[in-house]
């Protein structure tokens, strides 16, 4: 079975302000390029058949400072573009928890519920991503690559490989350069390193 390398981009400006940046095309701030050489450093070591990333500037950046230093081969897919957030793109975490309260809580007790105004809902994101998964998988079973996505698709799919529930998602909106391997041969995957922020 192919294991997978789930890799956050660093952060941009509006993870560092906490803001939903959702498909936004923001740029590693440097705080986030300190957070991916660091990441880079700790996945270099994995013998990586191929990089895909989304096509948003910090997964971009990220998947070309890892290739770099992987000596792997990348490429950018538009079935990894972050979840649309329609209205809610670039409003703060907290804003819409003052604002909107109810639908906050009811978010968090069931992310499932997600579906921003405008946007695209959980359900629709793991539609687009899960077929296009599985085409990987068996394109490289036996391989390990990585796949370059930020926050929440991260989560979205890396629960997705797990069979795992996606336990809270206003904890999965900011991205910090962190990275999991997932081996789909085994029960459950391990979180082999996190960059901190």
């Amino acid at each position: 079975m192919c294991q997978m390398l789930i890799v956050r981009p660093g952060a941009t400006a509006l993870d560092e302000q906490e803001r939903m940046k959702g498909s936004l095309d923001i740029p590693l701030s440097d705080v986030g390029k300190q957070q991916v050489l660091k990441a880079v450093d700790q996945i270099a070591k994995f013998p990586l058949a191929m990089i895909y990333c989304g096509p948003c500037e910090s997964a971009v950046d990220t998947a070309k400072m890892l290739s770099e230093k992987a000596n792997c081969k990348w490429k950018t897919c538009d079935w990894l573009r972050n979840l649309d957030h329609g209205l809610w793109q670039g409003k703060c975490i907290e804003e819409i928890k003052r604002q909107q309260p109810k639908l906050y809580r009811q978010v968090q007790e069931n992310p499932s519920f997600f579906n921003p105004p405008e946007g695209e809902s959980l359900a629709q994101a793991q539609q687009r991503v899960s077929k296009q998964l599985q085409k990987l998988q068996r394109k490289h079973a036996s391989e390990v690559i990585a796949v370059v996505i930020p926050e929440p698709l991260a989560t979205l799919i890396a629960t997705q490989l797990k069979s795992s529930s996606f336990d809270d998602f206003w904890k999965s909106e900011c991205d910090t350069g962190s990275w999991e391997l997932i081996d789909p041969a085994k029960d459950s995957s391990k979180v082999m390193a996190q960059s901190v922020r």
